[in-house]
């Protein structure tokens, strides 16, 4: 492929959808569709110029059509057939999908037969596939793993205590938001001067996770066979007991599919407060003393503090703690929760700093052992640079 050919990254969140237009390594154009205030908003930079506009439902959910009419508006392409080739964040579970891969028939195949299995977490890039399939049929299709910067835990940390055959079928936790882990991964060293050698980075948004670094590498990470798996989310429950799922389906009379639907998208923060799923509402029900809202903020921020300390355990310290993501970025709010009373920990952070920060930086007060840094992360970026290295473009 030739380097002047343009390339599109499609990156479907749990809460989010980003598209970006890349020719070579230059980013042309990002968009991120996104909830707000009861409707939708689309964000979207072009060259250094930021605009937010309302969009509908429809165009929300049919977001890589609105992305394309986005760059034939703003005369980044002049035809369709100029994209060369589309980059999908991919969030399945097997070993297939751990790894970059061309998007083919046989590809397909897989991913549906994982869906079958795994639905919640497969079809939103099924429906951005077929979309595309649609908007540009010329064009090759990549599918990014959302686990590959997982594949080398240990086997310690990604086994499951179960029998063997069932690992060998694999049933074992794969982790997600590995394109996140890996961009801040990479960052660490321009940040800090050197990759610290234990870190834990925190992203949280929508979907959340934790994971533990060793020398750049992941060792731990809380999301498992799926991304259910690990901290209170937005609708999702997190660690829960699996004969309480079972009696959660025998008390609403509901199937094993129905009970992981429910776990995923009527649950977390939203199951629990019964109002919401986003931060800033739960905040603001909160400060008018809504004891469940109180409730839904007390569990998240709690869930992560046992994950900190599990592994600040399991790395046998800690130097760095990395908040990323829509919650972890913009939050000074719950980054300060978080870090409250872990000062044993050696994790001391300074509120100034903290709720003074503009983006990027540290917020740790000068007595912490632990360095405490926002970065922020960049999740098409990433996408961008490991389809230009498969596709050598």
């Amino acid at each position: 492929m030739a380097m002047e050919k343009k390339y599109l990254i499609a990156n479907p969140g749990s809460a989010s959808r980003k598209y970006a237009l890349y020719e070579g390594d230059k980013q042309l154009l990002f968009c991120h569709l996104e909830e707000e205030d009861g409707g939708f908003v689309a964000t979207y930079d072009t060259l250094g110029k930021k605009n937010k506009v309302s969009v509908s439902e429809s165009d929300y959910k049919k977001g890589g059509a609105f992305f394309i009419s986005l760059l034939l508006e703003e005369k980044l392409i002049s035809q369709k057939n100029e994209i060369a080739a589309i980059g999908f964040r991919i969030v399945a579970p097997g070993d297939y999908f751990s790894t970059i891969r061309k998007i083919d028939s046989g590809y397909i195949e897989k991913l549906r037969k994982v869906s079958e299995k795994a639905p919640l977490h497969t079809t939103g890039v099924f429906v951005e596939i077929n979309e595309f399939s649609e908007l540009l049929p010329e064009a090759v299709f990549v599918g990014i793993s959302d686990s590959a910067f997982h594949s080398d835990m240990p086997n310690v940390a990604r086994e499951y205590a179960i029998t063997s055959d069932m690992h060998e079928a694999g049933i074992k936790r794969y982790g997600y938001h590995g394109i996140s882990f890996s961009y801040i991964s990479s960052k660490m060293k321009d940040i800090f001067g050197s990759i610290p050698e234990r870190a834990i980075v925190c992203h949280l948004g929508g979907g959340s996770s934790i994971t533990a670094l060793k020398n750049g590498k992941s060792i731990d990470t809380s999301m498992g066979f799926t991304p259910l798996e690990g901290l209170v989310m937005a609708t999702r429950s997190g660690n829960i007991d699996v004969s309480a799922a079972v009696e959660i389906a025998r008390n609403k009379k509901i199937s094993i599919e129905e009970v992981e639907e429910y776990l995923n998208k009527e649950c977390g923060l939203l199951g629990v407060s019964g109002f919401s799923s986003d931060i800033r509402e739960l905040l603001k029900k909160e400060s008018k003393g809504d004891e469940r809202s109180s409730l839904a903020l007390q569990m998240f921020v709690y869930r992560i503090k046992k994950y900190i300390g599990s592994y600040i355990a399991a790395l046998g310290g800690l130097d760095a703690l990395i908040f990323t993501a829509t919650v972890g970025e913009r939050s000074y709010i719950m980054r300060s929760r978080i870090c409250e009373k872990m000062d044993s920990l050696g994790i001391i952070i300074d509120e100034k700093k903290n709720g003074g920060l503009p983006g990027e930086g540290f917020i740790e007060d000068a007595s912490s052992r632990v360095k405490i840094a926002v970065i922020p992360t960049d999740e098409t970026l990433e996408m961008a640079r490991e389809m230009r290295g498969y596709l050598k473009i």
